[in-house]
């Protein structure tokens, strides 16, 4: 029972994607499992750290980049395609963290845009002869197929992007439960205590730094896989705000914000954008409406009310099961 009350909120996860993929479209369920796992990195900078990026566009494009010039150049196995993506992001947020998490508050946030700004003009620009510019590089039909899931099959990517994004879940699942997710959240509310303690906050942020911007990286690399192609439009700054508009609506910190808010956007996307022209302006509405209402975003506010029903309906279970013996 213990164990069942620990993991509730993966349980959970997993019937509302599995109802995701039920009642919705495939493209819209992949769409989601792939936008939420991008939305992770963000929403722990953000809730753990304390860290508002506006660049995670820039290590999307890392990841997705990486594959890509695997899958177009030297081979097809999309598998590996993902894992040098991955192997991109850690280097890539290795080199850059050490110089970035120094920086706090507008400083993180502007810097990181201008990273985003960067390496679409180098992706678009400068090395146009790599990436083919604005025609970018396409290697879909190039991808060769792979034994128990092929990621070629939108059907089969979809349990494999689901089996990632589960996995994710539970890895912050447990860092937040962590002595290293519990020191986060220190150095963001009282970072000299934290270095009373005898902590490196400066080791703290980069290892979240880097924890956050290679889950934005896997995302970039899964893209390229779905996709089958990757332009510098995935690095554009006009979509900088994006991951925080979907931390924001989901709940800042919240281990779960990231797959309701991404259903929530990517549905208003979607659905509103075939009426209003200016469906942006909506999502504008809603978050004024968030932050008024209390800053927790649809999941935080939502999460105590369903814990709570959950934990009284396996409590009564649990002493109906005592009273029966």
């Amino acid at each position: 029972m213990n164990v069942l009350r620990w993991w509730w909120g993966l349980l959970l996860a997993f019937a509302l994607v599995a109802l995701v993929r039920v009642f919705l479209p495939l493209p819209f369920a992949n769409e989601i499992i792939i936008f939420s796992i991008y939305t992770m990195g963000c929403n722990y900078l953000l809730g753990r750290i304390g860290f508002i990026s506006f660049g995670q566009p820039a290590y999307l494009a890392v990841g997705a980049y990486a594959t890509a010039f695997y899958l177009f150049y030297f081979g097809n196995n999309p598998y590996v395609g993902i894992l040098i993506g991955v192997l991109a992001g850690i280097v890539v947020s290795f080199a850059i963290g050490p110089l970035f998490v120094r920086l706090r508050g507008d400083y993180f946030a502007l810097v990181n845009l201008a990273l985003a700004v960067i390496i679409f003009y180098l992706m678009q620009k400068v090395l146009a002869g790599i990436t083919h510019g604005d025609n970018g590089l396409w290697f879909l039909t190039s991808m060769t197929s792979t034994p128990v899931l092929d990621l070629s099959r939108p059907d089969q990517f979809f349990i494999f992007a689901f089996l990632v994004a589960f996995a994710l879940w539970a890895f912050y699942k447990y860092l937040d439960d962590s002595i290293f997710g519990a020191c986060c959240l220190a150095t963001k509310l009282n970072e000299d205590k934290v270095k009373f303690l005898g902590y490196s906050s400066f080791n703290i942020r980069l290892f979240a730094f880097v924890i956050a911007n290679t889950t934005t990286a896997l995302a970039g690399a899964m893209y390229a896989v779905y996709l089958g192609f990757v332009s510098p439009e995935i690095t554009s700054p006009a979509r900088a705000a994006d991951p925080v508009v979907v931390t924001i609506l989901g709940g800042v910190g919240t281990l779960y914000g990231p797959i309701v808010g991404s259903i929530v956007y990517t549905g208003m996307k979607d659905v509103l954008s075939k009426v209003l022209g200016n469906w942006e302006l909506v999502i504008g509405f809603v978050l004024v409406f968030i932050m008024l209402a209390g800053e927790k975003g649809i999941w935080g506010t939502l999460e105590p009310l369903i814990k709570k029903t959950f934990l009284r309906v396996t409590g009564n279970a649990a002493d109906r099961g005592g009273s029966s013996r």
